[in-house]
């Protein structure tokens, strides 16, 4: 195959270890530029999800259904099976979010303004489609609970 020169094999210009590793790298480089796009775009909507139930209630419960489904959907087609659909804080339970953190029954019945109306679409809406709802305190700054965060399961 060589040219009898001592020289490369003709036709083998593009053709080495190095070229292959670079050739990969790129590859690699392609598969995390769009996987963080992926994930961009499904923080975008999560922060589309959770701006809707801060808005005032104007808006129909088949206008945040349509929202929460595109959220899901494109979630589930990445392959998860869950994903954080609100988030408030901890001044919006009449507890601070005590019962949520250690994760006591009947912590529903803490939460009031927007975070109670998040809860009650899931009872209302979501629930009886089989989806689960788990509250969970995201941050502790100082030591003590701040964030909750709302997440759909499925």
């Amino acid at each position: 195959m060589s040219d009898n020169r001592g020289g490369t094999p003709a036709g083998t210009a593009n053709f080495s270890a190095t070229e292959l590793r670079r050739r990969m790298a790129e590859r690699e480089a392609a598969k995390a530029a769009e996987e963080q796009r992926h994930i961009r775009e499904q923080e975008e909507k999560q922060k589309q999800v959770m701006a809707e139930f801060h808005k005032p209630p104007d808006r129909t419960p088949e206008q945040v259904m349509q929202s929460v489904m595109q959220l899901v959907n494109r979630a589930a087609e990445r392959g998860l099976s869950e994903v954080q659909v609100y988030r408030f804080p901890n001044t919006m339970c009449t507890d601070r979010g005590r019962r949520i953190n250690n994760s006591e029954p009947d912590w529903e019945n803490t939460l009031e303004g927007r975070p109670k109306a998040g809860y009650e679409f899931w009872h209302d809406h979501l629930r009886p489609l089989g989806f689960h709802l788990r509250a969970e305190v995201l941050e502790y700054p100082g030591g003590m609970p701040g964030d909750i965060g709302f997440i759909l399961t499925w």
